[in-house]
């Protein structure tokens, strides 16, 4: 099956400087439009952004639960962040798009703040069907310490390598990988290609995300992308409206390819 998996960053679906949920239509508007008409199956997976980042920092329920208010913020981001989702799989259904909310939290074990085992049965064959599954980044019971962050950077890879996908496509709100943040520094050269020889030099060009990210930014983002293509599943790093680009195998944003020298 020549499966995509497909993640786009909360920072391009939401508002993720915005202290309380907001969406971001227009930019969830170009996603859907892009994908629209791309007809190998695919995955699909979305960060959380303001939807669920300040209010988990805010209570602490990545690093565990410790009492009952806790469970309240547990509950409170899983329901916003299934909000979430309805509205990317609205979006993605007005473009004629067979869209289906699919909450990896609810069949996921994590452990210390990783992603242990999931089930992905109902998603392979929701994808056989024709179906677009669309999961997201959330809370998730962690059998450790009781809570933790099942981020759409650690589905991506874990389920590229459960369904044999082909290719992971990151889309974010930057071009892909930099020397250094180019937000920050207009000097910042884009990384166009990341390999065996290179791998761990990038590293240090890596800092957290400048906005509020439990989940560790771009160099964590990188990390668990690179385990996929250690197994030989590439990557590609893009920025969203370069996503269509991408699809069709276009050299854009930053690829991972452990394959090559």
């Amino acid at each position: 099956m020549e499966l995509i998996v497909i993640k786009i960053g909360g920072s391009v679906v939401t508002d993720k400087k915005s202290v309380t949920p907001k969406i971001n239509s227009k930019n969830l508007k170009i996603v859907a439009e892009q994908l629209k008409n791309f007809k190998l199956p695919y995955v699909l997976i979305h960060g959380a952004g303001s939807f669920g980042h300040p209010l988990v920092k805010r209570t602490g329920i990545d690093k565990g639960i410790k009492n009952r208010s806790q469970l309240i913020a547990f509950a409170e981001i899983q329901k916003l962040q299934n909000q979430l989702n309805c509205l990317v799989c609205a979006a993605l259904i007005k473009e004629g798009i067979p869209a289906v909310p699919c909450q990896a939290s609810s069949h996921a074990i994590m452990k210390n703040g990783r992603l242990v085992k999931m089930e992905v049965k109902a998603i392979e064959g929701m994808v056989k069907l024709g179906m677009v599954p669309v999961c997201f980044g959330v809370p998730a019971f962690d059998e450790a310490q009781g809570s933790s962050i099942l981020s759409g950077d650690q589905i991506a890879p874990y389920l590229a390598l459960k369904l044999k996908a082909k290719k992971i496509i990151e889309a974010g709100d930057v071009e892909g990988i930099y020397t250094s943040d180019p937000k920050k520094n207009k000097k910042a050269e884009l990384i166009k290609e990341i390999n065996k020889k290179n791998f761990n030099e990038i590293i240090k060009y890596l800092s957290g995300s400048q906005t509020t990210d439990v989940t560790g930014g771009m160099k964590q983002k990188y990390l668990e992308i690179a385990e996929a293509a250690k197994k030989g599943i590439p990557a590609q790093i893009v920025y969203f409206r370069d996503l269509e680009k991408a699809l069709v195998g276009e050299r854009v944003g930053t690829t991972i390819n452990f394959k090559s020298q």
